[in-house]
């Protein structure tokens, strides 16, 4: 068996789809022995209890995580932050600390002052999976077949301690590719919370004009393929968006300038430069749809929490 007893703290989507990843039906052995959690809801706990999808459930922090071989804070990035240091000290030795947020450079600083002696422990991860559904019924064991793990480890991160979670999120169906946590959350910041923020400034541009209703009565897929994302915890967006601000900032005036070249070949008339950024754009799309056409097709928002 990988894990004798996990602890999963917070569970969400992620969480609960991790709980039940590392014990999928058809699997010759459970990848965990057994699963405690810890979630402020307690109508979660009893949902997870009730469905199988752990063992024992705490409304205290503490008494799910002592005892845990590994630890998994499944919250979003404040919350982990939060957490770090009432989780590290409830540590037994030797167990391992690891979470799943999609914004790492402020949480490296937390870390350190946080854990103290735990930080060699702790293993910075985020799975690229997840929908625009949120909660313990959008969990389902597959969430991360194909998908990829980011591990962001620390300088002090244990060797041991990062192998120990890359196989659990092997186990899970992943494929785990490390990387520094400000490369992490450059990439993230185009790739993810990019996106998600434009998707939600669309909507709320027009949800605002007069005949908002006219629009969006008479929209079809292009829009909802554009804007699914939007349905997304706006309070988890709220804390991605915040954490990774700067990041984002700086994708967000690459993006502007974009889009300002994009209007003034547009109201200049001038359609071979339109024509050219809407090829270039196809072609880059279409790359991009043949090169990942072996990953899964869950409808992924690209982050975690």
């Amino acid at each position: 068996m990988l894990i004798e007893r996990l602890a999963i703290v917070g569970l969400g989507l992620i969480g609960g789809s991790l709980a039940r990843a590392l014990r999928r039906p058809g699997q010759a052995q459970a990848q965990a022995g057994h699963i405690s959690a810890f979630d402020r809801d307690e109508a979660t706990l009893r949902q997870a209890l009730a469905a199988g999808v752990i063992d024992d459930a705490s409304p205290d922090l503490k008494a799910a995580v002592a005892g845990a071989d590994v630890v998994v804070l499944a919250t979003p990035p404040a919350a982990t932050a939060k957490l770090l240091g009432e989780a590290g000290a409830a540590l037994k030795p030797g167990a391992v600390l690891t979470d799943v947020g999609s914004v790492k450079g402020r949480l490296a600083v937390a870390a350190r002052a946080a854990l103290g002696q735990q930080l060699p422990r702790f293993v910075p991860g985020h799975p690229i999976a997840g929908t625009e559904r949120s909660g313990l019924a959008a969990s389902f064991a597959e969430l991360f077949a194909g998908r990829r793990v980011i591990l962001t480890p620390l300088p002090e991160t244990a060797h041991e301690a990062r192998q120990s979670i890359a196989a659990m999120w092997r186990a899970a169906g992943a494929e785990v590719v490390t990387m520094a946590a400000g490369a992490h959350d450059q990439i993230l910041a185009a790739s993810s919370h990019l996106p998600h923020l434009l998707a939600y400034a669309l909507v709320d541009c027009l949800a605002q004009r007069p005949e908002c209703d006219a629009i969006f009565s008479s929209a079809a897929g292009g829009f909802a393929d554009f804007t699914r994302i939007a349905s997304s915890s706006p309070e988890l967006w709220h804390d991605i968006c915040v954490s990774n601000r700067a990041a984002l900032l700086a994708n967000l005036a690459d993006f502007a300038r974009h889009l300002e070249q994009t209007r003034q070949a547009l109201e200049g008339a001038d359609g071979a430069a339109l024509l050219d950024m809407l090829k270039r754009a196809k072609h880059a799309r279409d790359e991009y749809a043949v090169k990942y056409a072996h990953k899964p097709a869950h409808k992924s928002v690209g982050a975690g929490p």
